[in-house]
C-alpha cells in the first residue's frame, strides 16, 4: 500500500501577513499557501511543522488524514466564546483533548483504525467542518458529545482500547438535537467514526428540537430584535476593523439565549451504552 498524508490548515478570524506566510512557508516547500489556507499531500516524506504550534498561532482549523487509518480535526475558538470548563467534561484521553491558550481554546479530536487501508480517491477538505466553530460558539454542544461517543465507541473495534473499569464512565451531559444533526456535525460524525447505532442509542436521552422555525430564521430574528443603539455600536466595530469579534460575541449570546438545555435524563454508563448498540444491532 502507498503511503499517503494529507494536511489543511484554514485560518477563519484573521488572514496570515506576509511574515506569517513566510514563517509557514519554511516548514514545506510544496505546499500550496495563501493568507487563508495551507494544504499539501504526501506520498512519501512528512510534514516538518507541527499541527498544534500552528494553530496555536496562526490557524483556526486543522484536518489531517492518513490512509493507514489516521484522522484528526483540530479546531480553535476564542476562550470567551467556549470556554475550557464546558469542553473538560467531553475529553477523552487521546480521543477528544483540549487546552487553552492566552486568548484561545483548542480542540483536538482524533480518531484511529488500523484494520484496512482507505481510498486515495477520496475528497479531503476543511470545508465541511468549518461550521462547527460558529456551532460551538453559539452553544450547541452536540460536536463534542459526538467526540466523546467516538472516542468510547473505538472500544468496538479495539478491545484494548481502554481499561475494563472504564465500563462505568458516566456520559457527559447529553445535548439536545442528536437525532436530528447539522450537516457539519454528521460530516463529524462519520470522520470520527461514530458508528450508527451507537449514535442512535445515545439519541434516545436527547430532547428533540424545535426546528420552526429554523436556526437561520431564529438568529434573523433575533438580531432584528436586538435595540438600534447597540446594532449601530456592533456596526461601527464591524468598519473599524474588529469583524470576527463582533461575529463571535453576538453568536456566544445568541446561543445563550437561545440554545435547548442539555437532557435531565439520568446519565448512562459507557457499558450501558455500547451493550444497548450492540443489541440493536444485533436486531430482534
Amino acid at each position: 500500500m502507498s503511503e499517503y498524508q494529507y494536511y489543511e490548515f484554514l485560518a477563519v478570524d484573521e488572514p496570515l501577513d506576509a511574515d506569517a506566510q513566510d514563517e509557514v512557508r519554511e516548514l514545506s516547500s510544496r505546499a500550496t499557501i495563501t493568507a487563508t489556507s495551507f494544504v499539501n499531500e504526501y506520498h512519501w516524506g512528512d510534514f516538518r511543522g507541527r499541527p498544534d504550534e500552528l494553530i496555536e498561532l496562526h490557524y483556526d482549523a486543522h484536518l489531517y488524514y492518513a490512509n493507514w487509518g489516521s484522522r484528526r480535526l483540530m479546531l480553535r475558538l476564542p476562550t470567551k466564546l467556549l470556554p475550557l470548563e464546558a469542553v473538560e467534561p467531553y475529553c477523552v484521553d487521546e480521543h477528544a483533548t483540549a487546552w487553552t491558550t492566552d486568548e484561545h481554546l483548542i480542540l483536538d479530536l482524533s480518531s484511529e483504525d488500523e484494520s484496512g487501508s482507505e481510498e486515495l480517491t477520496t475528497e479531503r477538505s476543511l470545508a465541511p467542518f468549518v461550521g462547527l466553530r460558529d456551532e460551538l460558539a453559539a452553544g450547541d454542544h452536540r460536536a463534542l458529545y459526538l467526540a466523546w461517543l467516538a472516542a468510547y465507541g473505538t472500544w468496538e473495534r479495539d478491545e484494548d482500547a481502554f481499561d475494563d473499569d472504564a465500563d462505568g464512565d458516566l456520559e457527559p451531559p447529553v445535548p439536545a438535537g442528536l437525532g436530528s444533526l447539522t450537516a457539519p456535525q454528521r460530516e463529524l460524525a462519520a470522520f470520527l467514526r461514530v458508528d450508527d447505532d451507537l449514535l442512535a442509542v445515545a439519541a434516545e436521552a436527547s430532547p428533540s428540537l424545535d426546528r420552526a422555525p429554523g436556526d437561520s430564521e431564529r438568529l434573523e430574528a433575533w438580531v432584528t430584535g436586538l435595540p438600534a443603539a447597540e446594532k449601530d455600536r456592533l456596526l461601527r466595530r464591524v468598519v473599524t476593523g474588529s469583524p470576527a469579534a463582533v461575529r463571535g460575541e453576538l453568536l456566544r449570546r445568541f446561543g445563550a439565549e437561545t440554545a435547548p438545555v442539555a437532557s435531565g435524563a439520568p446519565r448512562r454508563t459507557v457499558a450501558d451504552l455500547l451493550d444497548a448498540a450492540a443489541n440493536r444491532r444485533a436486531g430482534p
